[in-house]
Order: structure tokens, then sequence, then C-alpha cells
């Protein structure tokens, strides 16, 4: 009795080993199976993206990952579907495959492209900055992951210059609006604007302009301590801009009089130099 159950058990002991291994082959096989029909999706989306059909081209990429999301193309075809709709200016779509990657594939190499072309679809639907913010305040915070993250890239050198173009837009949206505030005499809410500028935005071309025109808001308001706190800001940091020569014309009100009658005199003593140097050189002949 005991042989035959051991009998029994090294047969069930066999048959599972075979039935193991004979799932084993199935599985590789349809896994074979899986991979050729990967491979043949992201050819066709290839030739899709290379005749221009990108929506069949980003299709065909989604399959492509969708049908063997482990494999090695996944990421790959995830990209490509991504840019496929970028390149036809489909940023809606673009941007949630941009995203789906990074959540999905936290540590892929092509990692810092996607942050980079994220932030591409974000920057170029930038149109109007009075208007439209978040564009502009999701196209700056993708480029400052990259800077952040990979500074060292090619796209942290792009993504430096975009991000100061950015902040040139959003600085420019601050003077507009303080500006709006200046000439309705609000003046509060047109310091907090200027001084916005100063505080977030001081390397761009309006910082010079804001800190003249908290000159002018606090002479205004005969706040002159104030408005001179400013002037000598504006004079150490920018001696040599307009606005930095408006702003002393405040505290000096005969200032450009001056000034003209310091041109006009030069002028005179110039003409006059040339004159006699003229009367050196001329030959009598």
């Amino acid at each position: 009795m005991f042989r035959f159950k051991f009998f029994t058990f090294l047969v069930l002991i066999i048959f599972l080993s075979s039935c193991s291994k004979d799932v084993a082959k199935e599985n590789l096989i349809k896994e074979k199976s899986l991979e050729l029909q990967v491979i043949e999706a992201y050819r066709e989306g290839m030739e899709a993206f290379e005749g221009g059909d990108v929506l069949y081209a980003a299709k065909k990429f989604n399959e492509a990952e969708i049908l063997f999301p482990q494999g090695e193309l996944a990421p790959k075809a995830a990209l490509m579907a991504a840019y496929s709709y970028y390149t036809q200016d489909y940023y809606g779509d673009a941007i949630a495959e941009l995203e789906r990657f990074i959540k999905i594939y936290p540590f892929h190499k092509n990692l810092q492209y996607a942050y980079y072309l994220l932030a591409i679809c974000y920057y170029e639907q930038i149109v109007d900055e009075k208007k439209d913010l978040q564009s502009i305040i999701n196209a700056k915070k993708n480029f400052q992951v990259i800077l952040d993250k990979y500074p060292n890239t090619e796209y942290a050198i792009d993504a430096d210059f975009k991000l100061d173009l950015i902040n040139d837009i959003l600085a420019a949206k601050e003077m507009y609006i303080g500006l709006y505030y200046f000439d309705k005499k609000k003046w509060i809410p047109a310091i907090n604007r200027f001084r916005e500028i100063i505080d977030n935005y001081d390397t761009t071309i309006y910082a010079e302009e804001a800190l003249h025109r908290l000159v002018e808001v606090h002479y205004t308001l005969g706040l002159i301590d104030e408005a001179e706190k400013y002037a000598q800001l504006l004079g150490y940091n920018y001696q040599s801009s307009k606005w930095y020569e408006n702003s002393y014309s405040l505290f000096n009100k005969n200032y450009k009089k001056r000034k003209k009658e310091r041109l006009k005199t030069y002028k005179k003593k110039s003409d006059g130099i040339l004159k006699k140097f003229k009367s050196l050189i001329e030959w009598d002949g």
C-alpha cells in the first residue's frame, strides 16, 4: 500500500513538472508573440508618423505600450505618442501623455526629455500674459525642474534662457498693472506691483523702471525718505539709466534746465575748439 502511494506521488510530481514546463513554454511563446505584436505596432506608428498622420501614429504607439508595458519598447512608445501629438500642436494630448510618462517611468533615462517637452508644450501656449497665466506658471515650474534636477544637460541651457524670457513676461504684466494703478492714483496697489518686480524679477529689464516708479510714488505721497531709499538703489545699480535721471530730476527740479544749459555751453566750447584747431591746420597756400 505504501509503495502504491509513493508511486502515485512520483507520478503526480512528474505530471506537475511536465505541466509546469508546458505552461512555461506556452508563456514563453505568448511573450514572444506579444513582443512581435509590439514591434509591429511600433513600426506602424513610425511609418504613420513619418507620413504625417500623427493621430494614427500616437494610437499605434499607445497600442505598442499597452501590449507589453514591461517591455523595453513601452517607454519609448509612450514618449513617441507624446511627441507625435506635440508636432501638430495637440498640446493637451501631448501634456497628458508626458505627465503619465513621468508618473509611470520615474527613473527612466529619458525623464529629463519628458520634463523638457512638457515645459515646451506649456511655453508654446503662452499668448497673452495679461489674460492667461496658467501656461506661463506651468512652463516656469517644469523648466525649473530641469535646472534643479538636470543642471548639466543641454536641456538646462535652453531652460535657463526660456526662464529669463518668462520672467520678463511676468515682470511686464506686473508693470502693466502697476502703471494702471499709478494712473488711477491708487498708490498702495501700484506700490505692491512695483515691489513685486523688485522682489521677484530683479534681473529683468523692468527692474530699473520699477525702482523709479517707487521713487515717484513715494515722492508724490510726501514720503521723501522712502523715495530717497529707492533712488539710492536705482543710482547704485543703474546709474547710467534714463530712469535714474528721471528720479534724480524729481529731487532737483532745475536739473533738466541746468543740463540743457550745460550742453549748450559745452557745444559753444566745442565749436570754439574746433574753429581754433581748423585755423591751425589750414594751409594758406
